[in-house]
């Protein structure tokens, strides 16, 4: 039991170290190419006041909740699949692997890149980084192609997001607390990660296309129908220009 706990808490803290890595590195590298691109000009959407950053990460989470909700809800219609109470929510990996995690996606995804290909053309820019985040996933344990394409909608969803108010924090939202409510709260798998421990787990069983298996709630074909209905929210309600 000790080896097995050694190696599972190395394994945590190398998967801690990579994704806190990733998230320096394409902090690193936006500011870098901002620097030498734009002289530091270009609005990235990341660095703004407080209490803006907050009323839009605010926003994005409660429109994750109703997501998340709502899939867990017709996963559980559906299956024998139903939460029970688990051992507590990961701190650590909170830390160490979601926020540093989600940062870094952003940053990558829906950061300066995104929005310079943005200005050029709108819908290639959208298109491509979906695709692009699709294609993050592929080697994430328990992958398939309904992962791949639910995970497609999701960059979709994400860019739509960060349209409304042409910054980061609404996006960070909706991907920060998409991830802790599927994963850390409510048990399932997040892109085939899974935290050592969680609020609640899932137990029961049903057909994995619609649980979601090994990957988790973007698994499942039920979150292709509720990140659809994200999309055609953020569409409906789209604001043409930052407040």
């Amino acid at each position: 039991m000790s080896v097995y706990l050694a190696t599972f808490l190395f394994v945590g803290y190398v998967t801690g170290f990579i994704y806190v890595s990733l998230m320096i590195a394409a902090c690193a590298a936006t500011a870098l190419t901002n620097l030498v691109f734009d002289r530091g000009t270009w609005r990235i959407g990341l660095f703004v006041a407080p209490r803006i950053a907050l009323r839009d990460f605010v926003f994005g989470a409660t429109f994750a909740i109703v997501l998340v909700a709502f899939g867990d809800a017709l996963i559980v219609a559906t299956t024998s699949l139903h939460q029970v109470r688990g051992a507590g929510f990961p701190w650590r990996d909170l830390f160490v692997v979601y926020v540093p995690a989600v940062i870094h996606e952003e940053l990558v995804f829906r950061g300066y890149l995104f929005q310079k290909t943005r200005a050029w053309n709108r819908m290639f820019a959208i298109a491509s980084s979906a695709l692009l985040f699709g294609a993050l996933h592929t080697l994430n344990r328990g992958v398939t192609p309904i992962a791949i394409a639910n995970l497609v909608i999701a960059g979709v969803l994400l860019a739509l997001a960060y349209e409304w108010f042409e910054r980061l924090w609404f996006p960070i939202g909706v991907h920060l607390v998409w991830n802790l409510a599927s994963g850390p709260i409510l048990g399932y798998g997040v892109s085939g990660y899974a935290s050592a421990t969680t609020l609640f787990v899932t137990s029961g069983s049903g057909r994995s296309w619609l649980t979601g298996g090994a990957f988790g709630l973007e698994g499942s074909i039920w979150s292709a129908i509720v990140e659809l209905i994200g999309v055609a929210a953020l569409l409906w309600r789209r604001k043409p220009r930052p407040v």
